[in-house]
């Protein structure tokens, strides 16, 4: 049974035609007395929450009540409904316990996918597999991993790709988030549709909504032809957003927009598109600390992460090493039609006990640049040391400049100014060499007044 607590009756009865013709039981209240009643007596499975019940507008009545439903039940999904002036409550309300947050008017398929969402999520017990029985149940073929911090996070990647809830994935650089994600998605019921990866990073703020939403011919000055958005290629899909905390302020605005209503316009066009898309978000970031530098919005947190998930660093499961070792081997023995190649125990040993800040994509590199430049099959500890002395963290020293010589800002501007020059104006290039991405570095090209050609990419 789902609660619907309300005090407009229009919203109430439009609710209860919209759920039952959808085969769910349901209970109204129109105020809190009635709705603690309900509560206590029917317990309900899903709780529909307005925030005021009154002609104020303070939304201090449903935040109380909120926070009296999490005292008499802490499990029971809450979902609150909201205008767009009272976004900010809605944040507090996610602060509270309620588990999402839906816009007035709101989209009928847009609640009825979060209310099946957080049964479906509310309803499964997490189990406890092997790494075998995971493989027989899910198609995880492409994550490689049998430590326990990993297995649990196949679990809980089978219990929710079956649903439609919006998944952050959290980690450092190299720790496979996009293997994550595309797992998320091959696993769910959209899996026979789009997976449109966005690598938000590589994304400059003037090209954001071209980008994502597309634009009609004519929209701006060198729009010679209309372009189809990532949004509408992922329709009925998986849309993949990578640094997701790289993007600028506006860019989160104009993202908010389409994440909350499912609503956006193509450039240069003034028609409204719907789309039916899953959200899944990934982040080397931060986020909590964003916010609280008023770098990244929390409306915008609380509207991407209904579930996260935390990748480990490699460095805490070395156990799984050796297994990504063999597999990069394995895979390198076809490429190189080097059939005998192998890592002897030391070797594998010693790469056991590095650090791998780069995680997993060091580790390939390492392994495969090994495998190139020795010409034995045998791989040791002393093939691999080589190659990591040689890597570029490990080249040279850096001369610095003596303190107080220069400021760090300075010394900043002087490096992106040889590096911009060295690539012919090239960002792309630059970004990489700097270790930024590609709309960091059009940051503080602004910021700094460096000239640069858009063109030149």
């Amino acid at each position: 049974m789902i609660l619907i607590i309300d005090d407009d009756i229009a919203v109430r009865t439009s609710l209860i035609l919209l759920l039952e013709n959808e085969g769910y039981r349901t209970a109204t209240a129109d105020g809190p007395e009635k709705a603690l009643k309900i509560l206590f007596e029917e317990k309900p499975e899903l709780i529909i929450l307005d925030l005021n019940f009154s002609l104020a507008t303070s939304g201090e009545e449903g935040m109380e009540l909120l926070k009296k439903i999490r005292q008499i039940n802490g499990a029971i999904p809450v979902i609150l409904i909201t205008g767009w002036g009272s976004i900010e409550l809605a944040v507090q309300g996610m602060k509270l316990g309620a588990n999402d947050f839906i816009n007035k008017p709101w989209s009928n398929e847009h609640l009825l996918q979060s209310i099946k969402t957080l049964l479906n999520l509310t309803g499964k017990k997490k189990e406890h597999h092997s790494r075998k029985q995971l493989d027989n149940l899910y198609n995880f073929q492409h994550i490689i991993g049998e430590d326990l911090k990993m297995l649990n996070i196949l679990e809980t990647i089978g219990q929710v790709a079956g649903t439609d809830a919006s998944v952050l994935i959290r980690g450092e650089s190299g720790t496979g988030k996009e293997l994550i994600a595309e797992a998320i998605h091959q696993n769910s019921l959209r899996r026979n549709k789009p997976f449109i990866k966005v690598n938000l990073g590589g994304i400059s703020s003037s090209l954001f909504e071209s980008e994502m939403f597309g634009h009609v011919r004519g929209a701006f000055t060198d729009a010679k032809f209309d372009r189809t958005g990532r949004f509408e290629m992922a329709n009925k899909g998986t849309i993949f957003l990578d640094e997701i905390g790289d993007l600028d302020a506006g860019s989160q605005v104009k993202l908010l927009r389409v994440l909350q209503d499912r609503t956006y316009e193509v450039l240069g066009s003034s028609r409204t598109k719907t789309v039916d898309v899953r959200v899944i978000c990934a982040t080397n970031k931060n986020l909590d600390e964003m916010i609280l530098e008023n770098t990244f919005r929390e409306d915008l947190l609380y509207r991407i992460n209904l579930i996260t998930i935390h990748l480990p660093a490699l460095r805490e499961r070395p156990k799984d090493i050796p297994l990504l070792v063999n597999f990069f081997v394995n895979n390198l023995r076809e490429v190189y039609n080097r059939p005998n190649l192998t890592v002897t125990p030391d070797g594998m040993k010693w790469l056991q006990q590095l650090p791998l800040p780069g995680n997993i994509r060091q580790l390939k590199n390492l392994v495969e640049r090994s495998v190139l430049v020795t010409r034995k099959n045998e791989l040791n500890a002393e093939d691999f040391k080589a190659q990591l002395e040689q890597s570029p963290q490990k080249k040279g020293t850096v001369q610095l400049p003596g303190v107080g010589a220069i400021t760090l800002e300075e010394m900043e501007v002087q490096m992106i100014k040889r590096t911009m020059a060295y690539y012919n104006n090239k960002v792309s290039k630059a970004a990489t060499s700097l270790g930024l991405t590609r709309s960091a570095l059009y940051r503080r090209l602004d910021k700094y007044n460096i000239p640069y050609d858009e063109t030149a990419d």
